[in-house]
């Protein structure tokens, strides 16, 4: 048993049975204490709004080309060891297409009557019915850019995560591209189910600009986002011994790439002992024509048995927003080794043309991507260290390392050792293409 708060952890059913008395008195006090922070809110609230107003609040005030500005940007609570959940909720917050959506989402009607807009404390006596990761993941994007000064806790965002990705249960480490993974996949999945009958999906129909084109379905119907982070590789396997050619078209949320093993003893950009490893270069080696090994025989149709085949990747249609993963964390005999290379990266202009399968029916700006968000692990390996995020927001840089949030600049943000960068379409496509 894992006691928490509020709340027991079965093992050997790997359940949950909340800690309250027959008559629901711990479920009162919660209730209560969530009626005095609802308050506690909107007063401090209105608090915060006339001090911005007033010009003592200098020590909050920055200078931005001559003119004064609130940094308004909200940190998130670290709940015990849940910095990989903080650093994918900010970078995908600043992901302006993508967070949009969520925010003009209408709130979901919860059924003991509270709305879905004030934040609730979930139970187990609720019932799943109530659990939405849509909603909680709606919320979470509305507290995050309302200029509150105090750090928002996500721990009703946190209960959903526990309730249906079991694999994130307690609080010890975890990946943050697992969890960006799961996250994404969830909200593919309820969008396109609905939430107490509301179709969400039917509103990426109505206020979408996207053509049938621009969409790329993963598991189903289009959404969100599957239209803002879905492309489209071809993966082609050559037979070595008949000549057999098999193409095969798999949609993809995020690319992970490797880091070719010569650039893996470069721990620094400004390291001597040889070149520096680039995002290009990551990339060359994932579409690289590749001979598989002997453990990844391809089975051919033609001699009907398992052969020796190369096998290469083309990028058929690109995403809105290009997510690149860089595999920094390998198997060894039993422990799973990071690998800390400095991985150089474009802040803007990343060309995806020479990958594309049909390069020359894009246009001349359609595959260039400039960087939105950036996610760094700190530390040695998968399951210690800590996750932080840059982000750029309205033109400026921040750095978000849990409840804290610092500006920086793109001088910082170069020399970061990337584990997941997100990239956008240039501004100039953007700005004409928009959900």
């Amino acid at each position: 048993i894992e006691n928490g708060p509020g709340y027991k952890r079965l093992y050997r059913c790997d359940d949950f049975v909340v800690n309250d008395t027959k008559l629901g008195l711990v479920q009162k006090v919660r209730e209560h204490l969530q009626n005095l922070e609802n308050s506690a809110f909107t007063a401090d609230r209105h608090r915060k709004r006339k001090l911005l107003e007033n010009s003592t609040l200098n020590s909050k005030l920055l200078k931005v080309n001559g003119s004064t500005t609130a940094i308004c940007a909200t940190g998130l609570r670290n709940l015990g060891n849940t910095c990989f959940m903080n650093a994918i909720l900010q970078s995908l917050s600043n992901i302006e297409q993508f967070c949009c959506y969520f925010k003009e989402l209408p709130a979901v009607e919860l059924r003991n009557g509270k709305t879905a807009g004030r934040r609730t404390y979930h139970t187990r006596s609720q019932g799943d019915n109530n659990v939405s990761l849509v909603e909680e993941f709606r919320k979470t994007l509305c507290a995050l850019w309302q200029g509150s000064q105090t750090a928002f806790s996500p721990e009703s965002l946190f209960y959903v995560v526990w309730k249906i990705m079991p694999n994130f249960r307690g609080y010890q480490q975890q990946d943050a591209h697992e969890f960006m993974r799961y996250l994404l996949d969830h909200l593919h999945l309820e969008l396109q189910g609905g939430f107490n009958g509301v179709s969400r999906s039917a509103i990426l129909q109505e206020n979408s600009t996207l053509s049938a084109s621009n969409k790329c379905c993963i598991n189903g119907a289009s959404t969100v986002v599957t239209a803002i982070f879905g492309g489209i590789l071809q993966n082609e396997v050559n037979c070595l011994i008949c000549g057999t050619e098999s193409r095969k078209f798999d949609p993809f949320l995020d690319l992970s790439l490797d880091i070719p093993s010569q650039f893996r003893s470069k721990r620094s950009k400004n390291q001597e002992n040889g070149p520096v490893c680039s995002l290009r270069d990551c990339l060359r080696s994932f579409t690289d024509l590749e001979e598989l090994d002997e453990t990844e025989l391809y089975m051919c149709h033609k001699c009907k048995k398992k052969q020796k085949s190369t096998k290469k990747f083309w990028i058929q249609k690109l995403p809105k927003v290009l997510c690149l993963h860089l595999k920094r964390f390998h198997w060894t005999a039993y422990l799973r080794n990071k690998v800390d290379t400095y991985v150089e990266f474009p802040l803007r202009g990343l060309d995806m043309k020479c990958y594309l399968l049909e390069p020359e029916n894009s246009g001349p700006e359609s595959c260039l991507y400039d960087l939105a968000a950036v996610v760094v692990h700190h530390g040695s390996g998968v399951g210690s260290g800590h996750y932080t995020a840059y982000a750029t927001h309205e033109g400026r840089w921040f750095h978000f390392n849990d409840s804290t949030v610092t500006l920086t600049d793109e001088e910082t943000v170069v020399k970061a050792k990337a584990y997941i960068l997100f990239y956008v379409e240039h501004q100039a496509k953007a700005g004409s293409d928009k959900l």
